[in-house]
């Protein structure tokens, strides 16, 4: 895995993508319990928003990016970016089910990781789809012909009460109940990795992020800062700093993807 940083080209075929990622403390929070991580090579992206007491949050994010890039990460090495999607499905909920297991054990045996875990948010990139899987409240959009997307449903106690029409969005922006997941690795024996295939074009950006920029960031000004003139690297950073400008209040990570057509010259990053 690319560690975060500057931008970095890979060729998936008809599409080649370009990528950038950063991660920040914010200002509130002493340690980040973020893990982000991606592979040019593979087209695989996959960012984790931990939680729990003494250094939980971070041991149960940082187990599910290794074990998910160990697994799956692997069985994508061997079938490739063209490989059936349903075959693409099995390996991830796979990989999904290893780490959810191993999370949760680990809080079992030891007293100060009990009642660990961690949100997902993933993306397998190929030549002319996007697989996105996520589970609890880190999403996945797209911006294509200047319209920004919300690719994934967070799985939340409000999202289920604005499903419901229980509260208004409005309501939703000042509930206290804002960061209670409905599902996350290592809380349970199973969990569900929810997964979505969507066609790809050429210019399509993806972001996905952690709640830390979602719940800091209106949509608004992230289509504003997406939509910018400027490297990936520097949207990323542009990210990160509305965040803090708008409190920081979590840890914030975002991790950018935009695809172009191989025989088109590499934008700067």
């Amino acid at each position: 895995m690319v560690n975060p940083g500057a931008p970095v080209l890979s060729d998936t075929g008809s599409l080649s993508w370009d990528y950038a990622a950063l991660t920040d403390p914010g200002r509130v929070r002493a340690n980040n319990e973020d893990t982000i991580a991606y592979d040019p090579g593979l087209g695989l992206v996959l960012l984790a928003d931990g939680m729990g007491g003494y250094n939980g949050g971070e041991v149960a994010s940082g187990m599910a990016i290794a074990l998910l890039q160990a697994s799956f990460g692997r069985w994508l090495t061997h079938a490739g970016l063209s490989a059936n999607p349903r075959a693409v499905r099995r390996a991830l909920q796979a990989g999904t089910d290893e780490a959810n297991s191993a999370i949760l054990e680990a809080g079992v045996a030891n007293v100060q990781l009990a009642g660990m875990g961690t949100t997902l948010v993933l993306a397998a990139f190929g030549p002319r789809r996007a697989i996105v899987g996520h589970i609890g409240d880190s999403r996945c959009y797209r911006l294509r012909d200047d319209k920004l997307e919300l690719l994934t449903r967070d799985h939340s106690l409000l999202q289920e009460q604005l499903d419901a029409g229980a509260i208004t969005p409005e309501q939703a922006s000042l509930s206290p109940h804002r960061n209670l997941v409905t599902r996350a690795l290592g809380i349970e024996r199973h969990v569900e990795l929810e997964l979505h295939e969507h066609g790809v074009q050429s210019g399509d950006l993806f972001l996905l992020c952690s709640d830390g920029l979602s719940e800091m960031v209106p949509d608004g000004q992230l289509f504003t800062i997406l939509l910018q003139d400027a490297g990936l690297f520097e949207k990323a950073t542009l990210l990160v700093a509305a965040a803090n400008e708008n409190g920081g209040k979590d840890n914030i990570s975002v991790v950018l993807a935009r695809a172009r057509s191989s025989d088109a010259s590499r934008a700067p990053g």
